[in-house]
């Protein structure tokens, strides 16, 4: 490999961390790593995934940029992780939140909305002069119409039809395929360390019934309701919802579900009919690769944390 210096970019979620490190001579070689932790210090964490890129890479690293799950720029400092990776040639970071690099992979410099809807969810707006993010406030108190948000309401549509206060549903069937007796389920849930995940990939379930089960269908029109108000938020804060064709790129697991897509688009369209709906021109990780090139004129600019030596 090379000895040149070479940036590493880098896509922090919760479920998984990616990184990329350009090496300027062919290329880019990936690396995988686990997830980031949102209850604890973030910059210790991604100084960590430098070095471990460091120590099986020849030759320095120069730029690291990254979107972070969880990034906060009160309480994420560049220049600790500059100084962190100081010992593998990094002289300038580049950080943001991972809604910032999930709208520039998707729309790169277009004015509009991104909607990124996995486990979690959260939407940026940006407009000329003002950039808004509309939820992403974890599962507790946010994240509507997720993958977790769907599966929590499948859990509760079972429960609902097992006690007689809610409608007869097949979703009762797959619980029953999971847990012997329904009234543990809550206690084998709620020891699971890693339960969130694990009620998010329940949303699977919601959409392949959506088409034959009446519960199921409501919970997916509830879902995309959800991410439309969120979409029309944005737009509405940033100065972009008098537009007759606003951008909108909806992105993640639950909007590459036709079941969820197409009430979407639906709800988009009741509200402006020549809604300019794109699909994502990149990825988060590409997006993490553009914040050094964000223009200064940019209302993003202000998204990112920046350290340069």
């Amino acid at each position: 490999m090379s000895a040149e210096p070479r940036s590493l970019t880098i896509d922090a979620g919760q479920t998984g961390i990616r990184a990329l490190l350009h090496t300027g001579d062919g290329t880019p070689v990936s690396f995988e790593f686990a997830g980031i932790r949102t209850d604890g210090a973030l910059v210790p964490q991604l100084g960590e995934v430098v070095a471990r890129v460091a120590a099986s890479a020849e030759g320095p690293i120069r730029s690291v940029s990254a979107g972070i799950s969880g990034f906060s720029q009160a309480e994420t400092d560049p220049n600790e992780l500059r100084a962190l990776g100081a010992t593998h040639g990094v002289t300038e970071v580049f950080l943001a939140h991972d809604s910032v690099t999930s709208y520039l992979g998707a729309l790169g410099d277009e004015l509009g909305v991104v909607v990124a809807a996995g486990t979690g969810v959260v939407t940026l707006a940006v407009g000329a002069t003002a950039v808004a993010r509309i939820d992403g406030w974890g599962n507790l108190i946010g994240d509507a119409g997720s993958a977790y948000w769907i599966g929590r309401a499948a859990l509760d549509a079972g429960m609902r039809a097992y006690d007689g206060r809610g409608p007869a549903t097949a979703l009762s069937a797959f619980m029953l395929e999971e847990f012997a007796d329904l009234e543990l389920a809550y206690l084998d849930l709620q020891a699971d360390p890693l339960r969130v995940s694990r009620i998010a990939a329940y949303s699977r379930r919601v959409t392949e019934l959506a088409g034959t089960d009446a519960v199921a269908a409501a919970i997916c029109d509830g879902a995309a309701a959800e991410l439309v108000l969120s979409a029309a938020t944005g737009l509405r804060r940033v100065g972009e919802a008098d537009q007759a064709s606003p951008v909108v790129c909806g992105i993640g697991g639950v909007l590459r579900a036709p079941e969820i897509a197409v009430r979407f688009e639906k709800g988009l369209r009741a509200l402006w009919p020549e809604v300019d709906i794109r699909p994502a021109i990149a990825n988060a990780l590409d997006g993490a690769g553009h914040l050094p090139r964000v223009a200064a004129t940019s209302a993003l600019r202000d998204r990112i944390a920046v350290s340069l030596a």
